[in-house]
């Protein structure tokens, strides 16, 4: 095996034009895979983070049919304080589960004393809710990174819209579940940047000042976010938490809750999978590249060195080994493809990490791009390489191996 890697590496020396320029074909295809695969995965991994971490959490659990009429905010679909009891019980341990916070969500008219609108709220435990969605904090642009009772988070579109400062005092009236009307005063804590998605343009109040504007004598949760350890096993949460709630049933045997996971919530989420669509279209053209490469250049190969063929199976070279002599060269060509590939993409990332990409998501300014190559890319992208260049060389190998070493030796 040794000497026919010698002989294999010695055909393809002896061509070197041809070598380089299928060499560089190669290596041109793995850079483009790369560097759109880091940019592309890191982009998706960051805005799914900004989405995930900062308002909507890896998973949701909401009662049945809230999410299908969470437009309306209905107070009628709330967990009652003793389902509620029960999910956090489940919650607190499951091993899986890193941080949950409970959500009273309500709409109510919003007034500075001169000017009014509406706005849509979440009452939260602040230090569940900071555990839950850490980037909630880094949303706050104007004010404190806290959330006191009797005070509020406003959404900056409405702060600068109304001319709303931290510190100033705003009223919230709204409508309980039995349609009396109820007010309260908080103070402006802070201003929340606005975010693109589902709860990007909340607001946030205490859990116990959001039950007292509702007039409920316990608060009530209208969704229980979850934030895992793994973001990773997200589809295997999602599917241990469905049957750990399969047991709460209403009086006429009904599920009673919904596990949603931020796929299911998030338009996004087709951004997403579009993205890995147009990666698999990527590597599915790098295949191409290499096969069609690959395959023209042995298939030459073996055209011009018939009577090169014929000579060494007239001395008594087994056709196996010809074979194997024509394959190896095939696998050389990606090797030194896959590899230069590697190294430039892995340079050309390096580059753009260094000069910054910076990008507007909505209403999200200036976002930093960081793109990562990862070791199973780099892995899957070069096997890739490798196995469809082995494969395309298989064919031409074939037929030079079946040559007849009296006709092989006649061929001008």
């Amino acid at each position: 095996m040794r000497n026919l890697f010698k002989i294999a590496i010695r055909n393809l020396i002896r061509y070197q034009r041809r070598t380089l320029l299928t060499a560089s074909l190669i290596t041109i295809g793995v850079v483009f895979v790369l560097v759109f695969v880091s940019v592309s995965g890191s982009f998706k991994a960051m805005i799914t983070s900004q989405i995930t971490d900062s308002m909507m959490g890896h998973l949701q659990i909401h009662r049945k049919g809230y999410v299908a009429s969470i437009d309306n905010l209905p107070l009628n679909l709330n967990m009652s304080p003793k389902a509620y009891q029960k999910i956090r019980q489940a919650l607190a341990a499951d091993a899986q589960v890193e941080a949950f916070s409970p959500r009273l969500k309500f709409g109510g008219m919003f007034s500075n004393f001169t000017e009014t609108t509406n706005i849509r709220l979440n009452g939260i435990d602040p230090e569940a809710e900071f555990r839950t969605v850490p980037l909630l904090p880094s949303r706050i642009l104007e004010g404190r990174q806290t959330l006191g009772k009797g005070e509020i988070l406003i959404p900056a579109l409405l702060a600068r819209g109304m001319k709303i400062k931290p510190g100033d005092p705003v009223v919230i009236v709204a409508t309980n579940a039995d349609g009396s009307v109820n007010g309260k005063q908080f103070i402006v804590s802070g201003i929340l940047e606005s975010a693109t998605g589902p709860g990007g343009r909340d607001g946030y109040v205490h859990m116990d000042d959001a039950a007292e504007v509702l007039r409920m004598t316990e608060p009530q949760v209208s969704e229980v976010a979850i934030r895992l350890k793994d973001f990773g096993r997200l589809a295997a949460a999602v599917a241990h938490l469905e049957k750990t709630t399969a047991g709460e049933v209403t009086p006429q045997g009904q599920p009673l809750l919904e596990v949603h996971s931020w796929e299911d919530l998030s338009p996004f989420f087709n951004i997403a999978r579009m993205i890995d669509v147009m990666t698999l279209f990527i590597r599915i053209m790098l295949i191409a590249i290499v096969l069609i490469s690959i395959m023209n250049v042995m298939v030459m190969a073996v055209y011009e060195r018939i009577r090169e063929i014929g000579t060494i199976a007239a001395i008594g070279t087994p056709p196996g080994k010809i074979r194997t002599m024509f394959i190896l060269e095939g696998f050389c060509m990606g090797v030194v493809g896959a590899g230069a590939g590697v190294g430039i993409g892995a340079a050309i990332v390096a580059v753009i990490n260094l000069i910054g990409i910076r990008f507007n998501f909505g209403l999200q300014k200036g976002l930093l791009l960081k793109a990562t190559l990862s070791l199973p890319d780099l892995l899957v992208v070069s096997i890739i390489v490798i196995v469809v260049a082995v494969l395309a060389s298989l064919q031409p190998a074939v037929k030079a191996s079946r040559m007849e070493p009296i006709d092989a030796l006649r061929h001008v």
